[in-house]
């Protein structure tokens, strides 16, 4: 068997043309989504990563704005700045990129950003919301994992499904929603035992640990979709260096009835995810319909 590669870069790519066409009809009654990225400091990926994510606005028509306090600011300062965010009715979804420097309580920086505008999905208040099984603005990454995994299976009902990894961005939510989409889920991390065995019973597989090839080809039952989050880089044959998935591709590839790659897959899912946040929260805070994305 061979497994259909999942095309995160064309999926992706088709929502974002969807968010293109809502915020075109939104401008021109009013109102355009606007996203605020506090971006603290000079840290290269981060700056790679606040590249991309206002290009993506700037490619549907959002309005973005990049905020760059210094590497010196204090939790004051920058809680003064989402609160100055907050009140604002040009910003719809604020993101503060992480890691923030030691100085800074990031946790009293994520719980101060306004659960409607949110677009992390980060916020107790949204955390909540999500196991509760109510509307809330998800984390982009496991709502990506999502949206895949449904190009697959119109639905998921019913089905087994595997989460390997417990992380607050990404296991632990995407348990709620696949458990919101009436799958069966079962929720494995680094101490869990017999791995895999417990893969071998799932429809879905979603690998999240941060180890470079952990799943392996024998540990996936024949036909099982695998959605890979990792992201992992190893040396390469040319002595530069590669990215790699949580999951030996080649040979899951060989028994999976359908596989994300890395690159190519999940990581291109997060950045179209935080634009359809964006536009959802925009739409409930201008108490507009919920867009069709």
């Amino acid at each position: 068997m061979s497994a259909t590669v999942l095309d995160g870069t064309k999926i992706a790519q088709n929502i974002r043309s969807e968010i293109a066409a809502e915020v075109k009809i939104m401008t021109a009654g009013g109102v355009r989504p606007g996203l605020a990225v506090v971006l603290v400091g000079h840290n290269p990926a981060s700056e790679i990563y606040v590249r991309g994510k206002v290009k993506a606005c700037e490619e549907v028509g959002l309005y973005s704005e990049k905020l760059t306090p210094p590497e010196t600011v204090t939790t004051a300062e920058l809680l003064a700045l989402i609160e100055d965010l907050n009140r604002r009715d040009d910003i719809d979804g604020i993101l503060v990129q992480l890691p923030l420097p030691a100085q800074v309580d990031a946790k009293k920086i994520l719980m101060a950003v306004d659960p409607a505008k949110d677009v992390d999905g980060l916020h107790p208040g949204n955390a909540g919301r999500l196991a509760g099984g109510f509307a809330a603005l998800s984390p982009c990454t496991p709502l990506g994992c999502i949206i895949l995994t449904k190009s697959v299976h119109a639905s998921l009902e019913g089905m087994n499904a595997i989460v390997i990894g417990r992380s607050n961005l990404v296991g632990r939510p995407l348990v709620q929603l696949l458990l919101n989409e009436n799958a069966t889920v079962t929720i494995a991390h680094s101490r869990s035992r017999d791995l895999a065995k417990l893969c071998a019973r799932a429809d879905l597989v979603y690998a999240a640990v941060g180890r470079p090839e952990m799943v392996r080809g024998d540990w996936i039952k024949p036909g099982a979709t695998v959605i890979d989050v990792g992201i992992n880089r190893q040396p390469s044959t040319d002595g530069k260096t590669k990215l790699v998935g949580d999951v030996a591709f080649t040979e899951v590839s060989d028994v999976a009835g359908a596989i994300t790659p890395v690159p190519g897959g999940v990581g291109q899912m997060t950045v179209a995810c935080l634009l359809v946040n964006t536009l959802r929260a925009a739409c409930a805070i201008h108490g507009l319909p919920k867009p069709a994305v």
